[in-house]
């Protein structure tokens, strides 16, 4: 639990520059050193380096070494960054220690629920700021735990379900969960395709807030594969690891989703979470199939492990067509050639529109959710057409810039409305934990 200036605990941890107040401090970057005569653990920012980090690793050092209730005096920290850049420490200190002492989903028997409380003391007024920082954080948290959720347990039905159940305790959110049937009534071809090979059905949880009607209704689409064992194209054994995070993108648009709404943000969005598992069964769906979209486009299987793509297209449709969105923002583990240029440093972006990457950025800065954006040529679009022997598209084409290529064919689904693609195949989950990214950029933009 965290509390602003409401606790006193026996333990502060106070920010330096460097050990002249105690020759016992260790004067190193980032570094934590636990006085007990003075009850205090010292944390040494230096002004070399991104002090930012330096906050990060120093309370990760803390709260993983000295498992007791902390006062953190913030003016402290502050002091070492400047008062012109308090509102960053104070989301920085506060996010961090929610991410750190956050009860992850565990299944182990000896697994015990987290007592400890922290208490930020400072005498600024951040009221408004942990307001926001509070509810940002619970669903950061929330995405998290759906992330980890193990796939025998994390089905479609089951993702549908507790989301609808959740969602229901926060005002203002509307929640309609669609099957098979509703798939067939709209003609997605590429969806149910991918669910063929499923013992689960498929869901589509389509979550609508409306704070503001006058800001442009805005689609938020996340691939929802909540296992991708690659279908009859199927994947090496090492790689089967980690697939459980393939519905990740999903994940983190319902909780941003859910963020607004408890914020009563001035937000008009509507989330589609397109849940399937992709696997190998009697009628999985074949290398060389053609599939029919919902948007009437035809697309050639060349690969049933670039899945992800096929059930994103069919939400955009959906998106657009049904419920009228005016822009897609769209997040997914879309990609192994993204985690090959940019690993777990970035966020991999595609958009035509600059303004929309501009916003985007600007934010991302404030987060700390780093960003690169990438290119869709003209060409990538080509050979995605190309690469078709007897559809309008193919879903996997060979060669290199596969990132782009992905990008290139969901483009296609725009409709000429503002696109823009986070692939986080890098960022989504890392050491076997999901990381929750993109909540508090995508809270950020859309406040």
């Amino acid at each position: 639990m965290i509390t602003l200036n409401k606790k006193n605990h026996d333990i502060k941890l106070v920010a330096v520059a460097d050990n002249k107040a105690n020759e016992f401090i260790k004067d190193s970057a980032g570094a934590v050193t636990f006085i007990s005569e003075d009850k205090t653990i010292y944390l040494v920012i230096k002004q070399k380096g991104c002090r930012v980090k330096q906050i990060k690793a120093g309370l990760k050092s803390a709260l993983s070494t000295y498992t007791k209730n902390l006062n953190i005096d913030l003016d402290s920290i502050i002091n070492q960054l400047g008062e012109e850049n308090k509102d960053l420490v104070f989301n920085t200190v506060y996010e961090t220690i929610s991410f750190l002492s956050h009860d992850v989903v565990s299944f182990k028997k000896e697994s015990k629920p987290s007592k400890i409380e922290f208490n930020i003391e400072t005498k600024n007024d951040f009221s408004e700021l942990e307001a926001a920082a509070a509810i940002k954080t619970e669903f950061i948290n929330y995405a998290r735990d759906l992330q980890d959720t193990p796939p025998n347990i994390g089905t479609s039905e089951y993702y549908a379900e507790k989301v609808s159940k959740d969602a229901a305790n926060i005002e203002g959110l509307k929640v309609t969960v669609l099957g098979r049937k509703e798939a067939e009534k709209f003609g997605m071809g590429l969806f149910l395709g991918v669910n063929a090979g499923s013992a689960h059905e498929p869901r589509i949880v389509v979550m609508e807030y409306c704070g503001d009607s006058s800001k442009p209704k805005t689609g938020l689409v996340g691939k929802g594969i909540c296992f991708d064992s690659g279908g009859y194209n199927l994947k090496p054994s090492a790689s089967m690891l980690g697939m459980k995070f393939d519905m990740s993108g999903a994940a983190i648009m319902l909780s941003a989703t859910m963020a607004l709404a408890k914020a009563k943000a001035k937000a008009n969005v509507v989330a589609v979470a397109m849940f399937t598992d992709n696997k190998i069964g009697q009628n999985a769906t074949l290398p060389e199939s053609v599939l029919t979209s919902m948007n009437g486009l035809t697309v050639e299987i060349n690969n049933t492990d670039a899945e992800g793509r096929l059930v994103l297209a069919d939400g955009m449709t959906y998106a657009i067509r049904e419920k009228g969105v005016e822009q897609i923002i769209e997040a997914s583990t879309l990609t192994g050639a993204l985690v090959v240029a940019l690993g777990s440093s970035a966020i991999g972006v595609f958009t035509h529109q600059d303004e929309l990457w501009n916003t985007f950025e600007k934010a991302s800065l404030k987060t700390r959710e780093r960003m690169w954006r990438l290119p869709i040529f003209e060409e990538h679009l080509e050979r995605v057409k190309s690469g078709a022997v007897l559809g309008d598209l193919s879903n996997a084409v060979k060669g290199y810039e596969g990132s782009s290529t992905a990008a290139a064919f969901l483009n296609e689904f725009a409709e000429e409305k503002p696109f823009i693609h986070f692939d986080i195949a890098g960022t989504a989950d890392i050491d076997g934990r999901g990381q929750g990214v993109l909540v508090k950029t995508l809270f950020e933009v859309l406040k």
